[in-house]
Parts: structure tokens; C-alpha cells; sequence
């Protein structure tokens, strides 16, 4: 059997794989993923490893398929994609509990309401003015971060509803 990974551990893509293999023992090496996911062994390695500029999106997407890790897309559009890295996404893997907890908290009717008024008051007069723009900032910090705790129950229904 071969031995485990070595240089490769702690990369979001090996660990992915690794965690697969528990489902699925083709996946416990590199060769045997190549052959789960028609790619070269040398690709399985380079991704694992950190050797790509920046991995192709369609070989993102089958791996993150092909290892039920709905996060390495998420993983890939933060830390590959240009356009991805400024969007408010997150690549986290958190429990239910965890996610339900951020979600509520955001969703406080209290915070809810400022958010709702400070957007109505920029909206009101059709433009947003200088002294309307530090407002919209906040609104837009809040929104970004809704956002992210979005993506995490995302992700995790992904792979929930995957497994059925």
C-alpha cells in the first residue's frame, strides 16, 4: 500500500481527497483518484502539491464532484479566481449549529431595521451623496457578511443533500 501524503497534507485539495477515501477507497491515492476523475496522475499531484499558477475551473469542479467537497469550489473562486477573490463568499466547513447561531445573529430584527433604514435614507433622493457614503459602507459590511454565512449553509446542505 502506498504511504500517506506527505508534503501535500494540510492542502485543501489533498485533504479533500483523503477525506473522500473514506467513501470511497479509490481515492486513498493519487493514482487511483487520476483514474476516479479521467485526469493524469501528474495533475492529481500538481494540484495537491501547489504547483499550478492556477488550476483550470472544470478540473476544479470535477474534483470538488468527484470528492463530494462542495467547499473547493468556494476554496477555488477565494484563492484562484481574480474575480472570486472579491466576492463575499465563504469556503468554511462549519456544523449546522455553528451556522444556524451566525445566521440568527445576523438576522436580529433590531439590526435588520437600522440596515433597512440607513438604505432607504441613501436611497430616497436617487443618489448617493458624500455624507451618505460611510452609511452604505456599513450596509454593504452587513450584507457581506449575511453573505458568507449564506455560502456556509450552502455548502453544507450541498453536502448533506448529496449524501441522500
Amino acid at each position: 500500500m502506498a504511504r500517506g501524503a506527505t508534503k501535500a497534507r494540510g492542502n485543501v485539495w489533498c485533504e479533500a481527497r483523503l477525506e473522500a477515501a473514506k467513501t470511497d477507497q479509490r481515492l486513498l491515492t493519487r493514482q487511483g483518484a487520476a483514474e476516479r476523475v479521467n485526469m493524469s496522475v501528474n495533475a492529481i499531484s500538481d494540484t495537491e502539491l501547489g504547483l499550478e499558477k492556477c488550476m483550470p475551473v472544470d478540473k476544479a469542479i470535477i474534483l470538488a464532484d468527484a470528492y463530494g467537497a462542495p467547499h473547493l469550489l468556494n476554496y477555488y473562486c477565494l484563492h484562484e479566481c481574480p474575480i472570486g477573490r472579491t466576492m463575499p463568499i465563504s469556503d468554511e466547513v462549519n456544523d449546522i449549529d455553528r451556522i444556524t447561531v451566525k445566521l440568527l445573529k445576523s438576522l436580529k430584527v433590531d439590526d435588520l431595521e437600522d440596515i433597512k433604514d440607513k438604505l432607504i435614507d441613501i436611497a430616497e433622493d436617487g443618489y448617493i451623496s458624500e455624507d451618505e457614503k460611510p452609511d452604505l459602507q456599513e450596509v454593504m459590511e452587513y450584507l457581506d457578511k449575511l453573505s458568507k454565512t449564506v455560502s456556509e449553509l450552502r455548502i453544507l446542505s450541498q453536502r448533506v443533500l448529496r449524501e441522500e
